[in-house]
């Protein structure tokens, strides 16, 4: 049975924990990783390794990336998840720099929205409220079944 870890990152209205917490649920191989409440973790006995946040100024969280950087080990296969008020393919930049950077390779992205109310957007309300809705939450799980399912 592939193992598998998720590091996330999750703080406004925990968009992205919805969608770790789902997947964490349907597969009992899988662990959670807070990256605001733990700065490391051993990374080392995981088959895969998974990293999902919400974007803040157009990339994964700060806590995400730092984590990344000190603890993801060379050579690991990863992929990636994000809930956004809009959709960008540039969110996953910073992150997978950070990968190529550990030769390690991006089996996957996942992206959808989240409820966003961050800056500006707090004047008319926010924007995709309801978001991830249970569509989402059912496709993230898939889409992680896939990259465990193919170890």
């Amino acid at each position: 049975m592939t193992k598998c870890a998720i590091v996330y990152a999750s703080y406004h209205h925990k968009n992205t924990e919805k969608l770790v917490k789902a997947v964490a649920e349907r597969f009992p191989n899988v662990t959670l990783i807070d990256s605001l409440k733990s700065d490391s973790a051993d990374l080392g006995e995981f088959d895969v390794i998974g990293f999902a946040s919400g974007i803040y100024f157009f990339s994964f969280h700060k806590k995400i990336l730092r984590f990344a950087e000190n603890n993801l080990p060379e050579n690991k296969k990863t992929f990636l998840m994000c809930t956004c008020g809009e959709k960008s393919g540039r969110y996953f930049n910073k992150i997978e720099k950070i990968i190529d950077e550990k030769h390690g390779t991006v089996e996957g992205k996942y992206i959808c929205f989240g409820y966003d109310t961050y800056g500006p957007l707090r004047m008319i309300v926010g924007l995709k409220k309801g978001h991830p809705d249970e569509r989402e939450i059912s496709e993230a799980v898939e889409f992680v079944r896939g990259i465990i399912d193919s170890e």
